[in-house]
């Protein structure tokens, strides 16, 4: 005798649903560091002469952030920390999306980079990281001459 599995698309969608939660409600991020909790999710921009970086930071300060230029690299740390104890931080939570504990990221560039020149800023929770490219990486222009 053969039978038909019912299409049931809500049984689907809670599982979906489950399997989403469950990837978020991790502490950790297998490619972090240990005891970092998340990377930064950050938008890059490039012109000729330097990179543009920007990072939603809410509520965090500019003593709340360590930014490195070394080489080709840049590295961004942070903590953001819960406004509540550990021992009460999961008790009557009906849902906890924001995330709390250090954060870093770093990113490689193909040129290097001028990190005397390099300026952050935080402006209405955003961070903005101007990082030029070093002299020697930048786009030369070649006047061509009549022979």
């Amino acid at each position: 005798m053969l039978t038909l599995n019912t299409y049931r698309p809500l049984r689907l969608a809670e599982t979906m649903s489950r399997l989403f939660e469950e990837s978020f409600a991790r502490s950790g991020d297998p490619f972090q560091p240990d005891g970092y909790a998340y990377a930064l999710p950050v938008d890059v921009r490039a012109s000729d002469d330097e990179y543009v970086i920007t990072a939603a930071v809410p509520g965090l300060k500019p003593e709340d952030l360590s930014v490195e230029v070394l080489g080709e690299g840049v590295t961004i740390r942070g903590e953001i920390k819960s406004e509540q104890k550990e021992e009460h931080a999961t008790r009557g939570y009906l849902l906890r999306e924001r995330r709390y504990g250090k954060f870093a990221r770093s990113l490689s560039f193909p040129v290097k980079l001028d990190g005397a020149k390099a300026e952050a800023t935080i402006e209405n929770g955003v961070l903005t990281l101007r990082v030029p490219k070093a002299e020697a990486s930048r786009p030369k222009l070649i006047k061509v001459k009549a022979g």
